[in-house]
């Protein structure tokens, strides 16, 4: 009795000195409204926006979207969340850090906020511009998107904010099939006509499947091939029983490809160099980019890229991101004006883009931009001409010639971002093969590849490279022997893999899928004996 005695006298005497004795029901947080503009127009704009604690910690915000979501990872992408439009979030009451971006060419705005003794207050964010795509004639797309374990509705909102806040101008949202799981696949209820939809004046949407094949559920197979901007499904989307749990291995992928040539779509090889039937359908021609590091690691740009360059074959570079869109992995091309998905994957296949998830790119050869090739009449020199700009620091510039590294650049801080330039001579001896790059991420139990880069916003190791240009000299493209012989017997070893692991109904069907195979040798065993 004495206590409660006590504890009345307390909050009277409290009252009478005019203060107030903590209530329960005292409100805790601050109605904060958050505007980001876009500084060019002075217009609100969709962004990503991140809140810090008095103690440094990332604070959830409810009733926005986590930027996170669909990502299994604990990665710095979890404190970020999606900011579609102006919006009031209750926030704590207390010493606050407020930052926003939007896209790959803005800095990080950042304000700093005592709300401790405040029941509402208004933000407004400005990052700064350094990069302007549009202007420059670029136009980005990330090729490889799904969605899971969402709703409909879920989905819808996701797609548009995830790509509006991060830049994004066009999406590519593709069908599969694998059994049982797909029950959950969300991003396949979507037809091509409801993914147009979903457009907006920021970001569009088209329809793609991937093809594939792998030999048990998670094993490399014949590989994965997006096939981009199609009117109807290839059947069947999956195939064998490592995937599908049920018939054989007897249908290569080439069928559904060519099925996809007559359709007028898009064809590009997923996941790095992962997958046996790369090499054949490549020198078949078949194939119009290469995916890397979209949802993977299965090597790194001389896996992917460099061998088949080397042996004078044309690989476009292309990215995406798989499931979801857990980082900023995109593929910029130019074009006057937005262009149509159909006519932005003819810049693609051209070869005329560069990859990236942070460092934006700019590379000349002879004048001649980005996957553009020159000719020499006879050995000389080509001035090149470079230039780097993103938020986060990159390092480093490299010009890479025929595989090696004949050149780089440091990267300097330019306000609240980096940036590399530089122009250059580069001697030619013989035909070879020249682009940019920032250095290439680390992979996993690979010393080559032991260093890693700096991690973007989203806890992801930066990458960029521009498309190849060949230098062609008297007439003559790059072929290196070696590169070939490597091809070669690559193709051999795939051929005998699916001897041993596949399961087929009949010897027609065995014959039907190594077919490719012996195709691929005979076309390379002639280019090694005529070199």
């Amino acid at each position: 009795m004495r206590v409660a005695v006590v504890s009345v006298m307390g909050v009277l005497l409290l009252t009478a000195l005019g203060m107030s004795a903590a209530e329960p029901n005292a409100p805790k947080t601050c109605a904060v409204a958050i505007r980001v503009v876009n500084e060019a127009t002075g217009d609100a704009t969709a962004a990503v926006i991140q809140v810090l604690g008095a103690d440094g910690e990332s604070v959830e915000l409810e009733g926005l979207l986590p930027r996170g979501r669909g990502v299994p990872q604990k990665l710095s992408i979890h404190d970020w969340f999606v900011l579609p439009e102006p919006a009031s979030i209750e926030l704590p009451r207390e010493p606050l850090t407020i930052r926003a971006f939007s896209g790959l060419g803005a800095e990080i705005a950042e304000q700093q906020i005592d709300l401790t003794d405040r029941e509402s207050a208004d933000v407004e964010l400005t990052p700064h511009q350094f990069h302007e795509a549009h202007r420059a004639g670029l136009w980005n797309a990330n090729t490889h998107v799904h969605l899971q374990k969402v709703t409909r509705g879920e989905s819808d909102d996701y797609l548009v904010d995830v790509g509006m806040a991060d830049g994004l101008d066009l999406v590519f949202v593709s069908y599969l099939e694998r059994a049982e799981d797909d029950v959950h696949y969300t991003s396949n209820e979507y037809t091509r006509e409801e993914l147009h939809s979903l457009n907006n004046q920021h970001v569009h949407f088209d329809h793609g499947e991937e093809h594939r094949h792998n030999f048990g559920a998670g094993g490399e197979g014949y590989g994965h091939v997006m096939l981009l901007a199609i009117p109807e499904l290839v059947y069947p989307v999956s195939i064998g029983p490592g995937i599908s749990k049920t018939g054989t291995d007897g249908l290569p992928l080439r069928r559904g490809i060519d099925r996809a040539h007559e359709l007028g779509a898009t064809v590009i090889w997923c996941h790095n160099d992962w997958g046996l039937e790369d090499i054949p359908n490549w020198l078949a021609g078949r194939l119009h980019a290469n995916n890397i590091f979209d949802g993977g690691s299965h090597g790194s740009y001389e896996h992917s890229f460099y061998r088949y360059l080397d042996c004078g074959i044309k690989v476009p570079f292309s990215t995406g991101t798989d499931w979801f869109i857990y980082d900023f992995s995109r593929v910029y091309v130019p074009h006057d004006g937005r262009p149509t998905p159909e006519e932005w994957l003819e810049q693609l296949a051209a070869g005329r883009s560069f990859i990236t998830n942070g460092p934006l790119l700019d590379f000349s050869v002879n004048g001649q931009g980005i996957g553009e090739d020159v000719s020499l009449e006879e050995p000389g020199r080509v001035t090149v001409t470079g230039r780097a700009v993103g938020r986060v620091d990159f390092k480093r510039l490299e010009v890479v010639l025929g595989g090696d590294v004949v050149h780089t650049e440091s990267s300097r801080s330019v306000g609240r971002h980096f940036e590399a330039q530089f122009t250059t001579e580069v001697p030619i001896n013989q035909p070879t093969w020249i682009a940019l790059r920032t250095p290439p991420p680390s992979l996993p139990d690979d010393p080559d590849y032991a260093d890693s880069t700096p991690l973007n916003e989203y806890g992801r190791e930066l990458f960029s490279h521009t498309g190849a240009s060949f230098v062609d000299v008297g007439g003559q493209r790059k072929f290196d022997r070696n590169a070939g012989v490597s091809l070669l017997n690559e193709m051999r070893d795939s051929r005998a893999l699916i001897e041993e692991k596949g399961l087929f109904a009949d010897e027609a069907e065995k014959q039907q899928v190594l077919e490719v195979y012996a195709e691929g040798i005979s076309e390379l065993s002639a280019r090694l004996e005529s070199q």
